[in-house]
């Protein structure tokens, strides 16, 4: 969803919810308010932040760790995570509708589409691999992270050859947020019942990370077979 307007629909995001009257309405409220799509696009990685750090702080994962809140309150932060991803993906899909079918784009609104949504993945998988605990979770969640930056390289990569961007899956930002999304819901089940979400946040990572591995070889197959 990149914010110059006009833009071709080849370059945006194909998503069911950009469609829905109650989205278009949201975006007008917002124009009308006098919101900037850069400004959303800030927005959302700030919430992209806020539930990493709900991630960090809930400590859910790590048995071991050295806990000053209770199951409930991990819990509550998990779900608190969950919630901040998905809102990270409705100023996401905001931001452009506010861009283009409000005719807001500026020109540096490409910039403000693409840094801030890498910088909010990483900044959601990888503290989730650190909630995890022990070396090999940092690890999992820098492999998820950097992983979900390469799929959208390789994306921009297809586009800089003056082909049609490609933001098909199996694990393109909707689906991979949509991951961890579902780990931090089952995960604050799981540590009232167990007092530890990290069966729950490992599972979702590994998702991640070999998901996003097989969209980067899928991308770059396609974009090689369109090369001249």
């Amino acid at each position: 969803m990149l914010h110059d307007a006009p833009m071709a629909e080849s370059a945006r995001r194909p998503l069911k919810t950009r469609g829905r009257s109650a989205s278009h309405a949201a975006a007008t409220w917002l124009a009308r308010r006098g919101a900037t799509p850069n400004g959303i696009s800030v927005v959302g990685l700030l919430l992209a932040v806020a539930a990493g750090a709900c991630l960090l702080l809930s400590g859910g994962a790590d048995p071991a760790a050295d806990r000053t809140a209770g199951p409930g309150t991990e819990a509550v932060l998990l779900v608190a995570a969950a919630v901040g991803v998905q809102l990270r993906l409705a100023a996401n899909m905001l931001d452009g509708l506010v861009a283009v079918e409000c005719g807001r784009g500026t020109r540096t609104g490409p910039l403000f589409n693409e840094v801030p949504d890498r910088l909010a993945d990483l900044a959601v998988l990888v503290p989730a691999g650190y909630a995890v605990g022990g070396g090999w979770g940092a690890g999992l969640g820098w492999a998820a992270g950097v992983l979900a930056v390469l799929t959208a390289y390789v994306r921009l990569l297809g586009g800089s050859f003056g082909q049609e961007q490609r933001f098909s899956g199996p694990m393109a930002k909707p689906h991979r947020m949509f991951a961890i999304t579902l780990a931090c819901l089952v995960g604050a089940v799981e540590v009232l019942a167990s007092g530890s979400a990290g069966v729950a946040l490992t599972a979702g990572l590994v998702v991640v990370v070999i998901g996003s591995a097989l969209t980067c070889v899928l991308r770059l197959r396609a974009v090689a077979a369109g090369l001249p």
